[in-house]
């Protein structure tokens, strides 16, 4: 047994114990010090109050998740009000919160969604979620983190015609695991978590009792898998539509059968290899937020579907500078869509675009409520920025 399975296996249990929602949250975590922004999700609460996440520290082993909030419509925000650190093993190896999102269901209540592993990656990982059932309250209250299932999941559940709620979750492939920085990727033995094997790749959880409990459904792998970050939208016949990330972009699949199988993945955009957001829009189109280039993670471009994914029109431009990535976001009750996203992560911040079905539709501001490049979190070297 080599070092990094030893790791894995003897501090396995700890990734399996629910961890502490921090709150007030050190100042070393504040990113003004921290220094590191990176995008995780934005949500607005029936009262109007927007709650925003990110992750802090790195992109790697060492990943926190943060959490704050906006009464004034994203103009100004709380310092970070929780912090999810899961800690540290006895022997010194941290456990990250390397993905998640946040969510408001049709009931009110805030989600939470973060994941928990031992290092980067610890070929299992686990979904997890903490459930506020008063967010607009001025003290909202949380209950205990839950585990879902394993794996990670980065984007919002879908509701479904049936009432039911789908959450796309991704198992990662071998190859991703990493948990200590003085190791190399996949340097672990073929028997560690062997038996998850035939579930990695783009997969989805169902619950059929608005969040209480969630049954693993179907999956598909790419040919070319990276991160998945899978999303699913419902078209009116009821067939599922899956998006995700691969290495050269886009690439789409569909379930007839309520998500228990699924198509073969099909090229939809060579583009650059990110996150990505789409969402159905009150009006019945599809919004689709990517990247328009096939390389540098730029040009954030909106796109808008009438006919459900099979073709896309429009394109208003969000962000042209690179290091843009990770877009989220939400309709608003006026029909202003609320999109945030970062630039450049370690030494960066996160940014908020807001616009209108309309101003997707001519490429251009038609609506006069156009806002790009709006700072939201900034890291002190932006702060510092002239």
């Amino acid at each position: 047994m080599n070092e990094q399975t030893r790791i894995c296996l003897e501090n396995a249990d700890l990734a399996l114990r629910p961890p502490e929602l921090i709150t007030p949250v050190p100042r070393e975590y504040y990113p003004e010090i921290d220094d590191y922004t990176m995008s995780s999700g934005i949500a607005r609460t029936p009262g109007g109050r927007f709650y925003l996440s990110w992750f802090g520290r790195d992109d790697g082993p060492d990943t926190v998740m943060l959490l704050a909030r906006s009464d004034d419509e994203g103009k100004s925000w709380s310092e970070p009000e929780y912090l999810i650190d899961p800690g540290f093993t006895p022997d010194g190896h941290h456990l990250s919160a390397l993905v998640g999102t946040v969510w408001c269901d049709p009931a009110g209540r805030l989600w939470w969604f973060f994941s928990v592993s031992i290092g980067y990656y610890d070929g299992r990982a686990g979904v997890w979620a903490a459930v506020c059932g008063n967010p607009d309250d001025e003290h909202p209250a949380w209950g205990k983190p839950f585990r879902l299932w394993h794996g990670c999941a980065l984007n919002k559940p879908t509701v479904l015609s049936t009432g039911e709620w789908a959450l796309p979750v991704s198992l990662w492939r071998r190859e991703q695991i990493w948990v200590d920085r003085r190791f190399p990727w996949n340097d672990v033995d073929p028997s560690l978590y062997a038996e998850l094997d035939p579930l990695r790749g783009a997969n989805l959880l169902v619950s059929t009792d608005n969040g209480r409990n969630w049954e693993l459904r179907g999956r598909q792998r790419s040919v070319d898998p990276c991160f998945d970050e899978n999303i699913c939208l419902e078209r009116r016949n009821g067939t599922l539509v899956m998006y995700a990330r691969d290495q050269h972009g886009i690439v789409s699949s569909h379930s007839a059968d309520g998500g228990w199988s699924w198509t073969p993945f099909r090229r939809e955009w060579r583009t650059a290899s990110a996150r990505f957001f789409t969402t159905r829009l009150p009006s019945g189109n599809w919004l689709m937020v990517r990247h328009d280039t096939a390389g540098e993670r730029s040009h954030l471009t909106a796109f808008l579907s009438s006919d459900e994914g099979k073709s896309w029109r429009g394109g208003l431009l969000l962000d042209e500078r690179d290091g843009i990535s990770y877009p989220d976001g939400f309709v608003h009750p006026d029909g202003r869509i609320f999109i945030q996203y970062d630039r450049l992560r370690a030494h960066g911040e996160i940014l908020l675009a807001v616009f209108t079905e309309a101003d997707v539709e001519a490429g251009y501001d038609v609506s006069g409520k156009v806002e790009r490049k709006r700072p939201l979190i900034q890291s002190a070297t932006q702060r510092n920025r002239k």
